[in-house]
């Protein structure tokens, strides 16, 4: 069957984003967003109803989804972080009468930054989100590199032995919990030395050139560049990108000479992430056309 209109949804913590893409990963609409329901069952039964109303006028659906999605890109095997209850059980074939393609949301968006954005052309590509965690999305010798179980490109690694920080995973002093959106938050707490502060407090006293938060983001800038040069050592990218709502404040053209000069392996490139708060969905309809439509010979 040839794929042309995709329903494509990104779904969260926080919100569920959905529009109708077409094959070559054009939004056919403005996209839409909705508070992720906090009831058990309740994000299946939001997904039907928006399903409803477009199913006579798109091929497929795809999913972006936060948690680990097996390799039959069926379903949620784990890792679903501060989603509601019940939601790895979603059942998400049984929402459509049309096929339904399901990828994890790191993954849908390096992907949809490697066919379309700021790694169009390059074979080996890592993308790093960074938000209340770190997403990652790996494309190796121009495939999307999943792993055994669908779960490769987990960032929780301890880069420290002394239990500093308790990491979301459970275990201490993760990767993770020192290049997020959340970590910003535990550097700006230490050092405005009040516990009301966050990563908000940071990015506005920036403006100010305070020096707490300008004692912070450096603190916190220089675990993401750590990160960056451990990812370019194991995967040998062509080049990194940084997507999420901080990579807007790093200074990549500091990160991008300073973690060159600390890797092993060839020269990379450091870049932002072309695509925001879309690259899910982009993403997603992308990988469903292709997993959908016969392979050519």
């Amino acid at each position: 069957m040839k794929i042309n209109t995709v329903l494509a949804f990104d779904i969260g913590g926080t919100k569920i984003a959905y529009a109708p893409v077409d094959r070559n990963g054009k939004l056919l609409n403005d996209v839409v967003r909705h508070p992720t329901p906090t009831a058990p069952g309740a994000v299946a039964k939001l997904l039907k109803t928006i399903i409803n109303q477009f199913e006579s006028r798109i091929d497929a659906v795809a999913v972006s989804t936060a948690g680990t999605v097996d390799r039959t890109n069926s379903r949620i095997v784990g890792s679903v972080g501060n989603m509601p209850d019940g939601y790895l059980e979603t059942d998400f074939k049984a929402l459509s009468v049309k096929p339904v393609v399901v990828e994890n949301d790191a993954n849908a968006a390096v992907w949809a930054e490697y066919v379309l954005g700021n790694a169009k052309g390059r074979a080996n590509v890592v993308l790093l989100t960074l938000g209340t965690g770190v997403g990652v999305g790996i494309i190796a010798d121009g495939r999307l590199l999943v792993g055994k179980s669908g779960a490769a490109g987990e960032v929780h690694f301890p880069v420290r032995y002394d239990n500093n920080r308790l990491c979301g995973c459970g275990r201490y002093d993760c990767l993770e919990v020192y290049m997020s959106g959340r970590a910003l938050g535990l550097e700006a707490k230490a050092a405005y030395k009040d516990d009301n502060a966050n990563g908000h407090t940071v990015i506005e006293g920036l403006k100010q050139n305070a020096l707490p938060a300008v004692t912070a983001f450096h603190s916190w800038q220089e675990m993401v560049k750590n990160g960056i040069v451990i990812f370019a050592d194991i995967f040998d990218p062509e080049v990194i990108l940084l997507g999420g709502s901080m990579a807007h404040f790093i200074d990549y053209k500091r990160l991008n000479e300073e973690a060159n000069q600390m890797i092993v392996t060839a020269p990379f490139e450091l870049k932002e992430a072309a695509f925001e708060n879309d690259a899910g969905l982009i993403g997603a309809a992308l990988l469903c056309v292709q997993k959908l439509e016969p392979k050519k010979a």
